[in-house]
């Protein structure tokens, strides 16, 4: 027998085995193919084949393929080995890795349709409840998609499943997809009988623009045709002759489309085609993400002189790159030191020599600027991928990437398993921020996956940051990774003068309702004289964070998970940030019936409300998750601030990395210390990140800039050394406290995550993992159960426990194997090696 594994997108699943039949051909490694499972119909990925003796194929209990969709490997060899690193090293099933690495519109999948049958009609008024509804939806008499039906009633499924027990409904499995979802025109071209035909009618005259349209010609050029039946000739219509002309002048064809923009509609190109002077093809048109900013203008790269410490790292990391062996770098720079032309001109270097280079950000908004440079640089051999691309753009882009037709890829996390051909050259740019980690399976981070790809093909990998990870730091440290530093701005310029305001007096002062000190208020006062501009940074998106009862001290809780809801003013609704459920600002209090609600804390909305009362003349515009939700918006913000047409940015974390506004001369951040109060070691960490990269969009232009920074704990290490800029004072009082309570990256951790109907079967079955994982003379630690910080979520009670130790391959397989021998639990855990987050 002819036997292939498979990995299929299921999650917690690992590679199927199947059988080829004799009348396919044996499928390659990465092809797709068409497998049963269950009662569904997949897109699977070949990954290998296997030993197709009667033992290995289990006595004849194997499915066979259904179809193969590829005779070459869809997805390269390469690609398919990252998927099974991280698939192994982050526990999560084969086909949900590989999945990640697949392009949109790459699956054929079976979908279940519904239908009502003559029996259901014939019920319809005698059912009552659930089936009735289910039975009213299907009475058109066509196929509806099963997870249509009904919404989101309790219920849906066994009521519809005893339907069809019943005969009352019927349910198929038709198959949605197509193997190729390139987009396609239709394109009209000239025959040879069409050019022989041309003189002649030419001699005719061509009709100018304004002349009789399609229609008003439709009569004459029909009786032309039936004249011409009767008598052995032709003589063509006006817009029959400007048609026939204006392709002979397109050897290549045009689009139909194109044609009737100018009034040469179907009726005229059926007639020609059925006269044989035209024909119709088909022709595969990309579907290009730069073609706005084309509109806009392309960027033209200036030349740029390096510093002296530019020049140094450039030396050192050309030499590494020309050794074709491995290397990581943590390229080290302060906020405005040149590490952007250091990419591009290594980049060329790398590209020069024939092997492609993958560039990731950790942000969608960070794209345009980055993908302009390297255009600028290499033209239109540059390619993009992110999620905020369609997917037809995503699909195009994949396509032209796996033909080998661009020598840059720039993209987020995803793009890190991009086809690259030969790839030469992995960046990381701002390699320490969170959102490189995925936060739901495959719980990959993209920086560590880029480093594992740079090994596996001999290529150079550099991690660039201004605040780096302390796990890729301590590896430079530890002779693992190199480490370049880049300790001035280029043309000398200054960082930015911080000014810690101690918001305790303010409020003392003013009362604790206080959102902008009076020093930043004066400070934004005095730009906004001079004509310059600011940036607002509130990692906190709303207009208030909660809403409490004066009389009872209830809370307006989220009724699916352990936080309260977010008021948002202008939505007029107060939201839960985590399962996005929302209600009417509600007049009342729920527990108690009293009226006197008010609103305490604030977000980003409050802020941009606050500055606009303080400067009702200033141009104020705010970046968070509720205003960039529409395609390109942030884009769009981000262009007109640029241009100078705002005058303060409001955001969050959005605004504080990787952005170059030479205009920009005040920073302010309110509320520094918002998330030092969560339940997470790394707390510390990302409050020092956030307000090192904030405080360095400041003073990039000619005028020397500043920082205002409001909080309420001044004396905190990772606001004082943020403030000074000071990234080794940092680490070294980061890490000793990362050593003393054993916390990455001095040891390895894996969190994992139990979710239970209650909140005493999730700290059950939590509790059986751990006693299971405590056997005597385990290499790790096992601490907790015990709740997750965030108890309740998306109504989903959660208890947590933590697996530490240095043996990460001994921690997973440990856990694995007891979950394995628990599916009813496995199928309710989570697990998250090296988390980003323990909430």
């Amino acid at each position: 027998m002819r036997l292939i594994r498979v990995a299929v997108p299921v999650p917690g699943l690992e590679a199927l085995t199947y059988s080829v039949p004799v009348e396919m051909p044996l499928p390659v490694s990465g092809a797709r193919v068409l497998v049963p499972l269950g009662k569904r119909v997949m897109t699977g990925v070949v990954i290998g084949t296997e030993d197709g003796t009667p033992e290995a194929a289990g006595a004849g209990t194997l499915k066979p393929i259904l179809d193969v969709l590829d005779s070459e490997p869809f997805l390269p060899g390469e690609v398919i080995s990252l998927g099974t690193w991280v698939a192994e090293y982050y526990a999560c099933g084969i086909g949900e890795a590989i999945a990640a690495a697949m392009p949109p519109r790459a699956w054929i999948e079976g979908e279940r349709h519904v239908r009502i049958t003559e029996a259901g009609l014939a019920r319809l008024l005698t059912e009552r409840g659930l089936r009735r509804r289910l039975l009213d939806e299907l009475v058109a008499d066509r196929p509806v998609p099963v997870g249509t039906l009904a919404g989101e009633a309790r219920g849906a499924r066994s009521a519809l499943l005893g339907l069809d027990r019943d005969g009352l409904v019927s349910i198929s499995q038709p198959l949605v997809g197509t193997a190729s979802a390139f987009r396609t025109v239709r394109v009209a071209s000239l025959t040879a009988q069409g050019h022989d035909m041309l003189p002649e009618a030419a001699g005719n005259g061509t009709p100018s623009d304004g002349e009789e349209t399609d229609i008003d010609n439709a009569g004459e050029e029909r009786a032309k045709d039936r004249s011409a039946g009767q008598s052995g000739t032709w003589t063509p219509g006006a817009r029959q002759r400007e048609a026939l002309l204006l392709l002979r002048g397109a050897p290549e064809g045009i689009d139909t489309a194109d044609l009737t923009a100018r009034g040469i509609g179907a009726p005229t190109l059926k007639r020609l085609a059925g006269l044989g002077l035209i024909s119709f093809t088909r022709r595969r048109v990309e579907r290009d993400p730069f073609v706005h900013a084309a509109a806009r203008g392309t960027a033209v790269r200036q030349p740029v002189t390096l510093t002296a410490e530019q020049a140094a790292a450039m030396h050192k990391l050309q030499a590494l790159a020309g050794t074709d062996a491995f290397s990581a770098v943590v390229l080290h720079g302060v906020t405005g030191s040149g590490k952007t032309e250091l990419y591009l001109r290594l980049a060329q270097h790398v590209a020069s020599s024939g092997r492609g280079v993958l560039v990731l950000v950790p942000e969608i908004a960070l794209t345009p600027a980055i993908a302009g440079a390297f255009r600028a640089a290499f033209g239109e051999r540059v390619a993009i991928q992110h999620s905020g691309l369609s997917d037809g753009e995503r699909h195009d882009q994949w396509h032209r990437i796996r033909r080998g037709e661009v020598d840059v890829v720039v993209g987020t996390r995803s793009a890190v398993f991009a086809p690259v051909q030969r790839l030469g050259l992995v960046i990381v740019d701002e390699e320490h921020d969170t959102s490189y980690k995925q936060e739901e399976s495959p719980r990959y981070n993209g920086r560590d996956v880029a480093v594992v790809r740079a090994r596996a093909v001999q290529a150079l990998a550099v991690l660039g940051s201004a605040t780096p990870s302390l796990e890729s730091y301590h590896n430079a440290q530890s002779g693992r990774y190199e480490l370049i530093t880049l300790e001035r701005r280029v043309l000398d310029r200054p960082m930015a003068a911080v000014r810690l305001v101690d918001m305790r007096a303010e409020y003392a002062a003013a009362g604790p309702d206080v959102v902008i000190s009076t020093e930043l208020a004066q400070a934004i006062r005095e730009r906004l004289d001079l004509g310059e501009q600011a940036m607002v940074l509130l990692n906190r998106r709303g207009f208030a964070t909660s809403v409490f009862c004066r009389q009872c001290g209830g809370t307006l809780e989220c009724p699916n998970c352990s936080v309260s809801l977010t008021v948002h003013r202008a939505a007029r609704r107060a939201r839960c940030h985590y399962c996005n459920h929302a209600m009417r600002i509600p007049t009342t209090c729920s527990h108690c019936a009293g009226t006197f609600l008010e609103q305490a804390g604030f977000g980003t909305e409050r802020v941009e409300a606050e500055l606009a009362t303080l400067f009702p003349g200033a141009r104020l515009a705010r970046v968070d998750r509720d205003t960039v939700r529409r395609r390109g918006a942030i884009t769009a913000l981000l262009e007109r601030f640029g241009a100078g047409h705002i005058d303060v940015l409001v955001g969050t974390q959005m605004i504080a990395k990787g952005h170059d506004f030479p205009r920009v001369t005040l920073v302010g951040v309110v509320s520094a210390d918002v998330g030092l109060g969560l339940a997470d070691f790394r707390a510390g960490e990302r409050t020092f990140h956030l307000l090192t990269q904030v405080a360095g969009r400041a003073g990039r232009g000619e005028v020397a800039g500043e920082a205002v920074v409001q909080t309420i704990h001044p004396g905190h290490y990772s606001i004082t050394h943020a403030c000074r800029q000071d990234y080794a004072a940092f680490y070294r009082e980061e890490i000793n406290f990362r050593r003393t309570m054993k916390y990455p990256p001095t040891v390895a951790l894996i969190n994992a995550v139990v979710k239970g109907s209650t909140l005493e079967g999730a700290l059950a079955d939590a509790g059986a993992i751990v006693q299971a994982l405590r056997w005597g003379g385990e290499p790790y630690r096992v601490l907790g159960p015990a709740p997750a910080p965030l108890s309740r979520l998306k109504g989903e009670h959660r208890a947590q426990l933590f697996i530490k130790g240095t043996h990460r391959s001994a921690m997973r397989k440990a856990l694995q194997g007891v979950l394995e021998a628990r599916p009813e639990i496995r199928r309710r855990t989570i697990v998250d090696v090296d988390p980003m987050s323990v909430l």
